[in-house]
């Protein structure tokens, strides 16, 4: 596999450039590993970055402070989930990552579960909850072992594995304090592994798989960003057509979403039967120490200072204002 977009990247050319980092979601700590590192990287390559904690500073500063670019390194409810990009809309600052609703869609699990079950991909059966008592009946449809999660979270926050009738109030008391949408969904074992993707439309370019390994199967947050256990396996060790088909089934979730600059989708493969099923679909992975996206990269020889340059030239808008527009705009809001 070649490395993805050789042409030369000229820093000067991108402008200003904020880090998104921080924020006010339930994975902060990492959104801060992941900004420091990507602000590290771009200016070892000469980008003019700066920090922007949104915990910090209002989002309109950036348009007053006069930047050009934001690349963003939020997790999470608002940052992953479409406000930020809305705001950067509206102020005309092109931005990493998916547009407005394919980063909306992607966040919220149970809406692109729906999405790829309409158009034939595969993901683990699921039934939306309310209850403890509809947890209950959700265990009793899908199977035990089963998992419990927020309908809108990342990193494994608030998910439990449960088996039995007794663990089901507290694994839904669990994750209803993250999120009020709960999600019940089928437990698939075996082989979990996970796609970098980079581009848009028919320019997609799947990175090789990581296979992850985790004593005891438990892939949490502490076991995702902190800890030294956990084996990441690229290549992966998968026979090489199953590989590709696994690549292909994260190009068309990708593009099913109409996702566009770089995501990661995570992916189970049945132990018996071999068949993969989409779990969910990252639209701002992580870029820390940790993190997989930039071990894809490497893998093809992508360096991490590469690729932060390559997803920031990327930085675009879903509906940007003609020039005409922008200037009549401009003079109506003059005093």
């Amino acid at each position: 596999m070649t490395t993805p977009n050789p042409t030369p990247i000229d820093p000067r050319a991108l402008g200003k450039v904020a880090v998104l980092l921080g924020g006010f979601s339930a994975e902060r700590e990492v959104s801060l590993m992941s900004g420091q590192g990507v602000l590290a990287a771009l200016r070892r390559s000469g980008v003019d970055a700066h920090a922007f904690d949104l915990a910090g500073h209002e989002l309109s500063e950036l348009k007053r402070a006069g930047f050009a670019r934001a690349f963003i390194a939020l997790h999470g409810r608002f940052g992953e989930d479409g406000t930020v990009q809305g705001a950067l809309e509206l102020m005309g600052i092109p931005y990493t990552g998916p547009g407005v609703l394919a980063s909306s869609l992607s966040m919220d699990k149970l809406m692109s579960k729906r999405l790829w079950r309409a158009e034939g991909l595969p993901t683990p059966n699921w039934r939306q909850v309310r209850s403890a008592a509809q947890t209950e009946a959700a265990l009793a449809a899908l199977g035990a072992p089963m998992i419990v999660k927020p309908a809108r979270e990342g990193s494994t926050i608030g998910l439990s594995k449960i088996s039995h009738t007794s663990e089901c109030a507290a694994a839904y008391a669990l994750a209803a304090r993250c999120d009020p949408e709960v999600l019940c969904e089928q437990y698939i074992a075996g082989d979990e592994v996970t796609v970098a993707l980079l581009g848009q439309g028919e320019a997609v370019q799947a990175l090789p798989l990581i296979r992850i390994v985790v004593p005891g199967g438990n892939y949490d947050y502490e076991h995702k960003y902190f800890s030294d256990e956990t084996q990441y396996l690229v290549p992966s060790g998968l026979p090489a057509a199953e590989e590709a088909a696994i690549q292909q089934l994260a190009v068309q979730a990708y593009q099913s979403l109409d996702c566009r600059g770089w995501s990661r989708v995570d992916v189970m493969i049945d132990a018996a039967t071999r068949r993969p099923y989409l779990l969910e679909l990252n639209s701002s992975p992580g870029m820390t120490g940790h993190s997989l996206v930039p071990m894809a990269a490497q893998a093809v020889g992508l360096s991490y200072e590469a690729l932060c340059l390559q997803l920031l030239a990327s930085a675009s808008l879903d509906n940007p204002l003609p020039a005409a527009a922008a200037l009549t705009a401009a003079q109506s809001a003059a005093p």
